[in-house]
Parts: C-alpha cells; sequence; structure tokens
C-alpha cells in the first residue's frame, strides 16, 4: 500500500488545502466560537434571571438545540432562512442567503447552547459572599456581572471552553454537505479530481488529528496551571 501511495499529490495540493481550506475552517471556527460565546452568556444570565418567562425561554432554546443533529440544524438554516426572511422583509423572493452566512449562523446559534451550560456552570461556581459584597459596595447588577461574576467565571470555564472550541473545530467540516470549501472539502475536491481518495482522506484525517491532539494538550497545560493558582 505504502509503495502506491502518492505523495506528490499531498505536496502539490498543500497550498490549496491550507491557504483555501484551512484557512476558512479556523475563520469559521473562530468567529462562531466568539459568537456562541457571546450568546451562549446572554443564555446563562438569562437562565440564571429571577424573570421565569426569561429562564423558560433560554431553556427551551437550549435544550431544543441540544436534541437536534448538527447537520440538520446546518440544512434547516440553509434552506429556511432565504423564506423567513421573505416573510419578514415581504419580498417577492426568497432573501440570498450564502452559504458561508448560513454556516456562520448556524454554528453560532447551535454552539451557543453548549456554551450557555458551561457559563452557567461557571457563573454558578462563583462565592455568593463575592456577589453580596459587590451589593454592599453600592454596584449595580450590571456592574456586579461585568466586573466580578464573569471575569470570574471566563477564567474558571476557560479550558472547558476551549475543549467545547476544538469540538466545534471538528463539527466545521460538516459544511461540506453546503458544499463549501473548508479543509475537509478542499480535500475531498482533490482527491475527486486526483483519484487519490486514500492519499487525500488519510492526510486530511492526520491534520484533524495533530492540530486537536496539539490543542487538547495545550488546554490541558492550561487547566494544570490554573489549577495550581487556585
Amino acid at each position: 500500500m505504502i509503495s502506491g501511495f502518492d505523495f506528490d499529490v499531498l505536496w502539490r495540493s498543500l497550498p490549496y488545502l491550507f491557504r483555501d481550506g484551512m484557512s476558512f475552517t479556523l475563520m469559521l471556527t473562530a468567529l462562531s466560537a466568539l459568537g456562541g460565546l457571546v450568546l451562549g452568556t446572554l443564555l446563562a444570565l438569562m437562565r440564571l434571571s429571577n424573570m421565569k418567562v426569561l429562564g423558560a425561554i433560554a431553556t427551551g432554546y437550549v435544550n431544543l438545540m441540544r436534541s437536534l443533529p448538527l447537520v440538520l440544524v446546518i440544512f434547516w438554516f440553509y434552506f429556511l432562512v432565504p423564506y423567513l426572511g421573505q416573510i419578514i422583509t415581504g419580498s417577492e423572493r426568497p432573501m440570498v442567503v450564502g452559504a458561508f452566512s448560513s454556516a456562520l449562523i448556524t454554528f453560532t446559534l447551535f454552539e451557543a447552547a453548549y456554551f450557555s451550560e458551561i457559563m452557567r456552570a461557571g457563573i454558578q461556581s462563583i462565592p455568593k459572599g463575592q456577589v453580596s459584597a459587590g451589593y454592599a459596595l453600592g454596584l449595580t447588577y450590571r456592574q456586579v456581572t461585568s466586573y466580578i461574576v464573569l471575569p470570574q467565571a471566563l477564567r474558571n470555564m476557560l479550558p472547558v471552553i476551549l475543549t467545547q472550541t476544538i469540538v466545534l473545530f471538528q463539527d466545521t467540516s460538516l459544511v461540506y454537505v453546503l458544499s463549501i470549501t473548508d479543509f475537509l472539502g478542499a480535500a475531498s475536491k482533490v482527491a475527486q479530481r486526483d483519484g487519490r481518495l486514500i492519499e487525500m482522506y488519510l492526510f486530511a484525517a492526520l491534520v484533524y488529528f495533530v492540530i486537536s491532539f496539539a490543542a487538547s494538550r495545550l488546554v490541558r497545560a492550561l487547566q494544570a496551571k490554573t489549577a495550581i493558582i487556585r
């Protein structure tokens, strides 16, 4: 098998795979993680709010997203959002939503459900005495949340947030169903074009493994460091 392995096709395809494919994968991962973290934090605050309506809405959203397969959500947003836009704007034709915009919206909304649970655990890990002390100093709810609760919650949950980001990085390969040229999509196109499926898919798996394994080791080191600080 090794004797028939075509290393030249890998070498020739590296610029395309990493310049077009991997750059898109990393960009989608970063933007989705950032958007999901912001939205997830808001959902976590809603779930912890004293207003039952907000808590019910956030709980329903989180449970819904976590109960659906990601690939189904990708299809759902890609085909449904244009028609929702048509209804909202009252236009005669469905709204034009690009594949990238659809993928970014999908991953942001989907990952927000998971980041919400992570942030909720982080917020609940903060001692209530610190919150009470903040109120005793005359701080408002917004100030206590912004200056006392969220910074510590983010620090406590940072290893878990990064771990979820690694999962997100792996999940971005599902955008191939929208014919988007991410890293796996680029490898698939080269494999189909040159008829070298074994080489390209093995190489893609190796790249995903190396990046994910290296990132997980960094997360473990960060987790050990924060544990020592505590």
